[in-house]
């Protein structure tokens, strides 16, 4: 039968969104067939559903998800009474419930509805559905003594109707009461209770829902900035050293458009970082001339300026009355929810209590889910060298808002700081540090020059050296400031591993540095090596990465059954290349008994059943191997691509091996989310990595 959780409210404003966020988050990372339905839903676009379906990829039909809009359930009520409204709710729920493994029931919002009691509406429609649930009880602007009692109460209704109650959330509530409420309900309630604190930058507008609402004209600005929180709203009409003694982080200044000294000082003052604004509302339909744009658009690129043609007080009016919302739009915001979930709500014993059906197909999602998971289970620290760019200053915020890792970032202090202003991302939390004057700097050359003498390194010349930011990076991880580092998204695969080669250099049982990529197919993750280090390994350094591969697909989730990949199988041919595969799987053999492994062997039959069946039917690899060794760079490497790009597989990688401690190189190509991917692969490495300093020998 389908287990159901039924995300649910007792009024409106409990900003429940983050809760049934979360608790989607927790059904992908369990199960890849997972469903939503809404009982009842207003005119209009479901904001939420449509954030669910981008987020998740969920190819349910849209019509699917409704049961029907509050009008029509209202009219069915008044004229053939609550039974039929439930009965037909209930025979929509089943049409979905039939196709998923799991269902999300999105509860009512207690908003503009026509119900005398929407409480036990949703309570018998949990009931009716089998739906275990979660009441949110919203704290905002309320007394601690205020939500301890609506807390206890909504348990006992929910819980008095018969519901299955999994948990209660406790949300938006002021940060400076939140751990005392947590510890006064503790005890209160026979199942968890989690209490989360308010965040502002959930409920703030956007620039671009701010534009949207106001019918607001876009003078300047990229979609970057539009996605902009404003965190706060500062009026100017007063002389500019006011107005910038007035600016906080993340306001949206709101000035008449004849005020260019006001529109280039606060950009100024964003481009200085002092302090970093979400841009600019130009009132009474007055835009600068030409030449102040353009100095604008110079000044802070991607800032948005917009314009309005009413003039301050009612627009102000219109400003104080928008919330944000957490919209398919707003990514970032969705970041920003499900760090907070996740930081503030037991994940694993919210898991355990919703018992989903396991699965047997690992999705791609839930491979990536896992590892965050994972990454966040034992903090670590990573050093970005590539501090400066895009996709990098992207990606940190993600895992900072998701609280990954810990991440330090490399280069110009300011021109990060500037970037990230321009690009409205928030690195509270990360480490800044630029090589060039870091007081590390001095030590780091002499423990190069040591490091290096052998090969005529002066102290001198590793002072200069040391100012490259991968060779800082991996000095870094070194010497204990860091615990693992990733590169590569604008250097060269040899310019980010190539200090590594030099400083951390090998571990004992390794002969060489590999390679792996975690391929996320459809319904299975296999791990490919080597595919981007070693361009003809021997049978020896073959057999090296055929162990290295089955350790690292074992620590992230994956069963190794190791297939030493060859153009012939079994003992059908013969010459060099093949001889090659057959002994290095022999050497596998001899030096790990434990490990399950067949070579020679052809990609086909390691890995479609109905081939092994034929070619190798003996062999507990042979159609179900998960780790899959080319012979040589070549095939590897054009291999895995042609995978990815053919059969739309998640490419993940590549992940270095042999290391004594994490450094993970990225593809120039690589996506933000490729680049959150290897961040949190390299601080699960580093969680199983020494800490102490790697010896000079």
């Amino acid at each position: 039968m389908t287990r159901s959780v039924y995300v649910t409210g007792i009024d409106r404003g409990d900003g429940r969104q983050v809760v049934e966020l979360g608790v989607m988050e927790l059904l992908t990372r369990q199960v890849d067939r997972v469903g939503v339905f809404r009982p009842l839903v207003h005119d209009g676009p479901d904001r939420l559903f449509e954030l669910l379906r981008s987020r998740y990829r969920l190819s349910q039909d849209p019509a699917t998800v409704y049961g029907m809009d509050y009008q029509e359930a209202s009219a069915l009520q008044a004229e053939q009474g609550t039974d039929e409204l439930v009965s037909a709710l209930v025979d929509r729920f089943h049409l979905v419930a039939r196709d998923y493994d799991v269902v999300l029931v999105l509860g009512t919002d207690f908003a503009d509805t026509q119900f005398p009691d929407e409480l036990s509406m949703n309570a018998r429609l949990a009931n009716e559905f089998g739906a275990s649930v979660v009441p949110v009880v919203g704290g905002r602007k309320q007394t601690a003594e205020s939500v301890l009692a609506e807390t206890v109460n909504a348990f006992r209704a929910y819980d008095g109707l018969g519901c299955d109650v999994l948990a209660m959330v406790t949300n938006r509530v002021a940060r400076e009461d939140r751990d005392e409420i947590a510890e006064r309900l503790a005890n209160r309630l026979p199942v968890p209770c989690w209490v989360v604190p308010d965040e502002p930058a959930l409920s703030a507008p956007t620039v671009s829902q701010i534009a949207h609402a106001l019918g607001a004209r876009v003078v300047l600005g990229d979609d970057s900035g539009l996605a902009r929180d404003a965190l706060d709203f500062v009026f100017g009409g007063a002389m500019l050293p006011n107005l910038l003694g007035a600016l906080t982080p993340g306001c949206l200044v709101i000035t008449p458009g004849d005020r260019a000294d006001l529109v280039i000082g606060s950009l100024a003052a964003h481009s200085a970082g002092t302090p970093p604004i979400a841009g600019l509302l130009l009132t009474l339909d007055e835009v600068p001339g030409e030449g102040i744009l353009t100095l604008a658009a110079r000044l802070a690129p991607g800032t948005p300026v917009l314009s309005v043609t009413g003039n301050s007080f009612p627009t102000a009016e219109q400003l104080f009355s928008l919330e944000g919302k957490l919209n398919a739009s707003t990514p970032r915001k969705a970041e920003t929810a499900l760090g907070l979930f996740e930081r503030y709500v037991d994940t694993a014993e919210l898991s355990s209590r919703v018992s989903a059906p396991s699965s047997d197909r690992v999705t791609p999602m839930m491979f990536e889910h896992k590892l965050l998971e994972q990454a966040r289970s034992d903090l670590r620290r990573v050093v970005l060298p590539e501090g400066t760019e895009e996709r990098v200053l992207h990606a940190a915020e993600v895992l900072l808002r998701r609280g990954v890792c810990e991440l330090t970032l490399l280069g110009p202090v300011e021109q990060i700081r500037k970037k990230a202003a321009d690009l409205g991302i928030d690195l509270e939390g990360a480490e800044l540090t630029d090589p060039a004057v870091s007081e590390l700097r001095d030590s780091f050359a002499e423990k190069y020059a040591e490091l290096r003498a052998h090969k005529g390194v002066t102290v001198e010349l590793a002072y200069d050296v040391v100012s490259d930011v991968n060779y800082f990076g991996t000095l870094m991880v070194q010497e204990g400031f860091a615990d693992g580092m990733v590169s590569g998204s604008v250097h060269s695969t040899a310019a980010t591993i190539r200090p590594a080669f030099e400083i951390i250099k090998t571990k004992p049982d390794a002969s060489i540095v590999s390679s792996v990529f975690f391929m996320c197919l459809a319904d299975k993750v296999l791990a490919y090596g080597d595919c981007a280090v070693n361009p003809d390994p021997d049978a020896e350094q073959l057999a090296d990465i055929a162990i290295q591969s089955a350790a690292t697909a074992a620590r992230f989730g994956v069963e190794p059954r190791i297939a030493m990949l060859s153009y012939s199988t079994g003992t059908s041919g013969s010459g060099a290349d093949v001889d090659k595969v057959r002994e290095a799987t022999e050497l596998v053999r001899a030096r790990r008994p434990d490990l399950r492994i067949e070579g020679p062997i052809q990609y086909d039959a390691a890995v479609e059943p109905s081939v092994a069946a034929t070619k190798l039917p003996d062999s507990e690899v042979a159609g179900q191997a998960s780790v899959l060794i080319f012979p040589d760079l070549n095939t590897g490497n054009n291999t895995y691509k042609a995978v990815q790009r053919s059969a739309g597989a998640i490419a993940v990688g590549p992940v270095l091996q042999g290391l004594r401690k994490p450094v993970n190189d990225l593809s120039r190509g690589a996506l933000v989310q490729d680049i959150v991917n290897t961040v949190a692969i390299t601080a699960i490495q580093a969680q199983q990595s020494p800490t102490e300093k790697v010896s000079d020998q």
